[in-house]
């Protein structure tokens, strides 16, 4: 049996419209002998009554302390909702279609509420009612703990949903749809001549979401490289063939020019940042000072350490907190920069590549935009630069690595 995995978001499934677009998509999927699994998201964005954020503030009005065992009862109903729909109108288009919770498709978390991890799925529940010809529709974004008690994944669960199906029911593909036509090389917001990148690879993609990009999530990405199960992410509503997740080495196949050559694949950009510079000068303070953020839940990135002091940048809402935990450190020999952004260019083939930072500089130097901080991994390169600044920098470095052309 050949199996597809189908993942549809908010926007898809919020209309009429909307969902009439995900029938042809499933109904092209059984034309193509493909037995479908579907994945939705809650129905559209916040304000919409059953967008995950509304409930989210649904659940506030009722007060404060809210535990998280009913706020994960509360949030998994978006979900429902959207399956329970999406079966009935896949039904009355002549798609015989059920819709199933996250447990009842086999989706088994830790005890994690409101972040939770899969630690296992059962793909029988879904196997069976795939041979008996159904499509069947999962809630994504939500699973079963141990006790049988609902668990929601976080941001981005229901792209990890999918993946994870997919990942057990052996599927050739997981599709993800959104309400853009792929990958882009650059947010289009930013640079009018962004590209939709034909294919990507796991660790490329899985970079950019880290950086900023909004396209799958990264666990979804981990959870697929495991299972070597190929993502492809397209429009509902175009026939763009989208961009295509997989290894390095597949992808290479598929590329029309040596894959090696792309030293650059995209620019992504964080905006909200603040940097932090503080003054440590004893051996104790750099672990201590960074454990205690640690405590507090606050993200530490672009860090740099050195024998007198240590800068790294943090969320711009946490900032004032930060602060206050150095202060109690005794660590008040310090600046708090506001209004800083991040951004990185993305690309595997910069792997052992010389020159690739001097390119950065020298675009952004042109463009007269100032660099705070830099890290780089094997493959990427991050810069801490004003938020003020975030177009001119994405355009000076889209162009420098020329990716309107991709």
């Amino acid at each position: 049996m050949r199996i597809i995995v189908q993942k549809f978001g908010g926007t898809s499934v919020a209309t009429p419209e909307g969902r009439e677009a995900v029938v042809r998509r499933v109904r092209q999927a059984l034309d193509d002998g493909y037995a479908t699994v579907v994945v939705v998201s809650a129905m559209g964005r916040q304000g919409d009554p059953y967008a995950t954020d509304t409930l989210i503030q649904l659940a506030q009005s009722a007060g404060p302390d809210l535990a998280p065992r009913e706020m994960d009862l509360l949030l998994s109903c978006g979900e429902i909702i959207s399956s329970v729909l999406m079966a009935a109108t896949l039904t009355a288009a002549g798609i015989p279609a059920v819709a199933l919770t996250g447990g009842q498709a086999g989706i088994q978390t830790d005890e994690n509420y409101g972040n939770a991890q899969i630690v296992k799925v059962d793909p029988a529940p879904v196997l069976s009612r795939l041979k008996e010809g159904l499509v069947v529709v999962v809630a994504g974004f939500q699973g079963v703990n141990a006790a049988g008690e609902v668990t929601t994944l976080g941001r981005g669960g229901s792209d990890t949903t999918a993946a994870a199906l997919g990942g057990a029911l052996r599927a050739e593909v997981v599709e993800i749809y959104t309400d853009v036509d792929g990958v882009k090389t650059a947010d289009p917001r930013l640079v009018a001549e962004a590209r939709t990148l034909s294919v990507t690879t796991y660790d490329e993609i899985a970079q950019m979401a880290h950086y900023g990009a909004k396209v799958v999530h990264p666990r979804a990405v981990e959870i697929a490289m495991q299972h070597r199960v190929p993502i492809r992410v397209r429009s509902t509503f175009s026939d763009n063939p989208g961009t295509l997740i997989t290894y390095s080495a597949e992808a290479g196949v598929i590329w029309s020019e040596p894959f090696s050559d792309r030293v650059v694949t995209a620019v992504t950009h964080v905006v909200g940042l603040a940097q932090v510079v503080v003054k440590t000068g004893r051996d104790w303070a750099t672990p201590r000072l960074f454990r205690r953020l640690a405590n507090a839940g606050i993200s530490v990135d672009l860090i740099s350490v050195s024998m007198e002091s240590s800068a790294f940048s943090i969320p711009e809402s946490r900032a004032a907190q930060a602060e206050m935990i150095l202060t109690e450190l005794g660590l008040v020999d310090l600046q708090v920069r506001h209004g800083c952004a991040k951004v990185t260019v993305v690309g595997s083939g910069m792997r052992g590549r010389p020159g690739v930072m001097a390119t950065v500089a020298e675009a952004l130097y042109a463009a007269e935009v100032p660099i705070w901080q830099t890290a780089d991994s094997h493959v990427t390169i991050s810069c801490l630069i004003p938020a003020a600044d975030v177009q001119r920098a994405v355009q000076a470095l889209h162009d420098a690595f020329e990716l309107g052309r991709i």
